[in-house]
Parts: structure tokens; sequence; C-alpha cells
């Protein structure tokens, strides 16, 4: 490989924004418990985050490549790949590399944690790992799991796992809030998949819009949406959040609208792209929105 600056395709750089806000919500979480912070613990669990997240992107890019799937998928602004290894077939092998470096990263950061703040961090870890690592491969061949695992990793393990890593136990407080990008994100993934439903049919995967129609799916992303801002009213009127989470709420403002495109749009793929967008932005904003709330406090 000629020039290591081709890797920023695999890596997905402009979708890494969404873990960031996924910790920024676990630090939130640490902050409103705890009141105090060990900022080095919380720089490397931004960066486990981070690792995780570009091991599952270039997993994926070089799962995709080898089974030929980039070659028969529409790229949009938000799915289909990066499109890098197609045009650029030397680079699969630093691809991989790549995967697996990250990928144990994110493994030693997480045995850091293990023994700086104690052992019941082990299963979520070692959950979060292996949707790494099979989620192309197996996880995106069964509905339900495809629909869930993303939420799994950056809601409920990343936002937890976060908490955990800065106060040293669990909390409901930041289960609670992270049931917001486990809605949120498995929303991202499950529309994102609209636009591939011929091209990932034919390699074998098996998602909703694949078993159920675009409509159908539809309806379940709207649910998820729907639960996403009730989860935050009753972690609200339950005392989990504070009042001041509430703000999380502003982004109905882009949901109404968001939800009606993709009833009308389901089956016009260029005419869905907007939506898509918009999702990119319900998703990164409503969780940062939750997480200042508990700032605020």
């Amino acid at each position: 490989m000629n020039n290591p600056k081709l890797l920023l395709g695999p890596m997905r750089l402009p979708f890494l924004i969404l873990t960031p806000a996924c910790v920024l919500l676990g630090l939130g979480t640490a902050i409103y418990t705890t009141g105090q912070i060990n900022w080095l613990y919380f720089v490397l669990a931004l960066v486990g985050g981070l690792a995780a997240h570009i091991s599952v992107n270039t997993f994926n890019e070089y799962m995709d490549f080898k089974s030929g799937l980039d070659i028969r998928t529409i790229k949009t602004p938000f799915s289909g790949g990066s499109g890098t290894l197609p045009e650029n077939p030397a680079m699969a092998r630093s691809t991989l590399i790549l995967a697996w470096v990250t990928f144990a990263v994110t493994a030693l950061i997480g045995v850091f944690f293990l023994f700086a703040r104690g052992w019941a961090l082990f299963p979520l870890g070692l959950l979060g790992l292996i949707i790494i690592f099979v989620y192309t491969k197996w996880i995106a061949r069964v509905p339900i799991l495809c629909l869930i695992a993303p939420g799994l990793g950056f809601g409920t393990f990343m936002v937890m796992g976060t908490h955990f890593a800065l106060t040293g136990e669990y909390s409901w407080i930041a289960f609670v809030a992270s049931l917001v990008p486990f809605f949120l994100v498995s929303n991202l993934l499950l529309l994102n998949q609209f636009p591939d439903v011929a091209a990932d049919q034919s390699v074998g995967r098996k998602h909703f819009p694949i078993t159920l129609g675009k409509q159908q799916s539809g309806r379940i992303y709207i649910a998820f949406l729907l639960l996403t801002y009730i989860s935050i009213c009753l972690s609200v009127a339950l005392k989990y959040l504070p009042p001041a989470s509430l703000i999380g709420l502003l982004t109905m403002i882009l949901a109404v609208p968001l939800s009606k495109s993709i009833l009308q749009y389901a089956e016009d793929t260029e005419k869905l792209i907007p939506s898509m967008g918009l999702n990119v932005a319900v998703t990164i904003l409503t969780p940062v929105l939750v997480a200042i709330g508990l700032f605020i406090g």
C-alpha cells in the first residue's frame, strides 16, 4: 500500500463522531452520580470506544469486499460502505490488519479497566468484543440481532462501559440513559439498510427490510423513535435522570418530519437520502443533549 491515508476510507472517518456522542452520555451519567471524574480514564474510555468503532467498520469493509457485496451495492452518502477497497484491492490486507490492531487496542484498554475498576466489567466487555467480530459474518444474517446489535454496542455497552470505567460500578441511571442511543443507533443502521436490500440479499444477509419489507421496517423505525423519547420522559418522571435531560426532546423537531418522510419514501432511495441525513443528526444530537442535561443536573 503506497498511500496510508487511503485507510481513512475503510475507517469511515465521518461516522466516528457517533462514538464521542455515546461516550459523552456515559461521562454525563458518571458526573451526575459521583461528581468526580478521573479524566485520564475518560480519555482511555474514549480511545477504546473509537478503536472499537474503527474495528467493526474495517472488519465490515474487508468482509464486504471479500464477499463481493461492495461491487453490488448502490452507494449513498450514508450507506453502502466507503467503496475504497473495490477501487484499491491491494488495500484489503492492510484493512484487515487495521481491524485486528484496533480490536486488540479495544481489548487491551478493557483489560486495563478490569484491573483498575473491577472484573464486573468483564461480561460487558466480552460481549462487546464478540459483537465487533461476528457482526458482519453472523449477526447480519439474523434479523432481530441485526436490528438490536448496533444499539447494544453503542448504547448499552458503550454508555454503561464508560460509566463503569469512570465510577467502578454499574448504575440504573447509566442503563436508562443508554436506552437513548440503543434505540437511535439501532434505527440508524435499520434505515441505512433500505437502499442495500437487493445487494445484501444476494450475499445471504437477512435484516428486516429484506424479511419484512421497507414499509413494515419503517414502522419499526418509528416505534423505536417513539421509544427513544418515551424512555427520556419516563426516566425523568421516575427521577433517574434530571429534568434538564428533557432537552433531548428538542430533536423531535427533526424526528416528526423524518418519520413522515420514511413512510412516504421507503421505496424511493433517491428521495430517502435527505431522511437518512436527518436520521444521523437525530442519532448524534439526542444523546449529546441528554448528556448536557446530566451535566446541568
